[in-house]
């Protein structure tokens, strides 16, 4: 007998993977054993770090990819997974020549990011 789909109510299936926004929380507990004091830490200091070295590739310096590589590293460690990706995507870009549209969307995965930790350092 095949089923009568007209009355069967569709709901979206869940993500294979948990969205948490621009800050993989899940990710950022396991790097800090789950210490609340040491994620804030980590998290302001990459918040202050990712501006300095989005300012410095800004300007696409003689050492951009390293810079951008130094970027990816740490946004991966404090799970700032987007800000890692688009760094990842300069680096490619560096080697190919035309940067300027990675790293428009490395100012804005920055941007997401440091909004985030805003709002997660100003809530405790």
């Amino acid at each position: 007998m095949i089923p009568d789909l007209s009355r069967i109510e569709w709901m979206p299936s869940p993500p294979l993977v948990p969205d948490d926004g621009p800050i993989s929380l899940d990710l950022l507990r396991r790097m800090t054993l789950g210490d609340s004091e040491l994620e804030r830490e980590v998290l302001a200091m990459f918040s202050s770090q990712a501006v300095r070295l989005l300012e410095r590739l800004q300007v696409l310096p003689e050492d951009a990819a390293s810079v951008a590589h130094t970027l990816k590293g740490s946004a991966r460690a404090v799970g700032a997974l987007d800000v890692a990706d688009a760094a990842e995507g300069l680096e490619m870009a560096l080697r190919a020549g035309d940067p300027s549209d990675a790293l428009a969307w490395l100012g804005t995965a920055v941007a997401q990011a440091r909004a985030a930790i805003s709002d997660m350092l100003g809530a405790a």
